[in-house]
């Protein structure tokens, strides 16, 4: 019998060799119960998923087999296709979970993200069967196709929870579980399963590019402009026209991208990032409120010239904070690749040295000057 001291080195190269398997595992190393032989399979790019499929274009009919580790022993997996579009909300999916100790299935004519109730999948389906094996589960079914397609839209996911009496409980939100989706090649030639962007995706690029030159850079670079550059009377009136020029192409990217989210919000039902949007339209109402601003200037000499810098100032830095901080929520949000964070990292990081070095000289200008008129009188 192996002493205490003696099983501990067994344990951990147990151990080694278990997770050098998991992590090694792929497609073409998985084992399907049964004789029959599945054509194409594919490591699907989220959700340490795999599918292995069939067509049969004699009766247009797709034989699957959809294998995934739920989050939790309570969890759940599906796999579906999307008929009309490229996201979730709409696809007819077949879930498996386990119920006590035997497996279950159910299918769902998904209406939105949140709202899952079974339903009766758009067509026909036969052959469906479950199975449960070492930490994940195995989806088999056949399902039919339209005719004469190369190519179906397909969604997967996993979930952690199954509600009391069989009912299925919404998925996590994390960049994994929304890019779980795919444009699935009949004939396998596409062995990438990755969807090609969709329309909504374009505008959550462009939603998050216009708001991060915008909010992000623009609006900081018109307030630098106006706080440093007029401290120099030979830059008077310029600096002016650049402020204001810098700020309304500022604002017009602004709104643009402000627009653009508001639409992404209606299109995406059941998905809602509060503190992002609320904030989103906070800038919006501040910065139009600046836009007038520009109407209401009173002269310098005025009685109430003083006021209008105070709202004027306090408005501008608000934007400037709250703009950058949603920059960083969007980012924690669409996920980007990491050179995009860094590259505006970097970018805040030149305006702050920027700002810190003109802080000096305007300083250092301002005291010379009134210096110069003290010795003056």
């Amino acid at each position: 019998m192996a002493s205490p001291s003696n099983s501990i080195p067994i344990f951990f190269f147990l151990l080694s060799l278990f997770l050098t398997t998991v992590s090694s595992q792929t497609c073409l190393t998985q084992k399907l119960t049964g004789t029959k032989v599945y054509a194409n399979c594919l490591d699907l790019p989220v959700l340490n998923s795999y599918l292995h499929y069939t067509y049969d274009a004699t009766n247009s009919s797709l034989s699957v087999v959809f294998i995934a580790a739920p989050p939790t022993l309570d969890g759940w997996i599906g796999w579906g296709i999307n008929p009309t579009a490229t996201g979730m909300a709409w696809s007819q999916v077949i879930v498996a979970f386990k119920n006590k100790t035997v497996m279950a299935m159910k299918t769902l004519d998904l209406e939105s993200y949140k709202i899952i109730v079974p339903g009766k999948l758009s067509f026909d389906v036969w052959d469906m069967k479950a199975e449960e094996d070492v930490g994940t589960m195995k989806i088999f079914a056949t399902v039919k196709v339209p005719a004469n397609v190369d190519a179906v839209n397909h969604v997967w996911q996993v979930g952690a929870t199954v509600m009391p009496g069989g009912s299925i409980a919404p998925h996590d939100f994390q960049p994994p579980n929304l890019s779980s989706k795919g444009r699935l090649s009949l004939n396998g030639a596409n062995d990438s399963g990755v969807v090609p962007v969709d329309p909504i995706t374009k505008n959550k690029n462009i939603h998050g590019t216009l708001n991060t030159l915008s909010w992000g850079i623009l609006f900081p670079l018109g307030v630098t402009m106006a706080r440093y550059v007029k401290t120099f009377p030979s830059a008077d009136p310029a600096w002016f026209y650049l402020h204001v020029g810098c700020q309304l192409t500022a604002y017009v990217l602004g709104v643009a991208g402000w627009g653009t989210g508001m639409k992404l919000g209606s299109q995406s039902e059941g998905i809602t990032f509060s503190a992002h949007r609320n904030i989103g339209i906070t800038l919006f109402i501040l910065a139009t409120i600046q836009v007038f601003a520009l109407f209401l200037r009173p002269k310098p000499d005025h009685k109430y010239r003083y006021y209008w810098n105070i709202y004027h100032h306090s408005f501008g830095y608000t934007i400037i904070i709250l703009g950058i901080l949603n920059v960083f929520k969007g980012f924690e949000i669409l996920h980007p690749d990491q050179k995009w964070k860094s590259a505006y990292i970097l970018v805040i990081i030149a305006l702050a040295v920027v700002s810190l070095v003109m802080e000096v000289i305007t300083w250092t200008f301002v005291l010379k000057k009134n210096c110069k008129n003290t010795n003056k009188t």
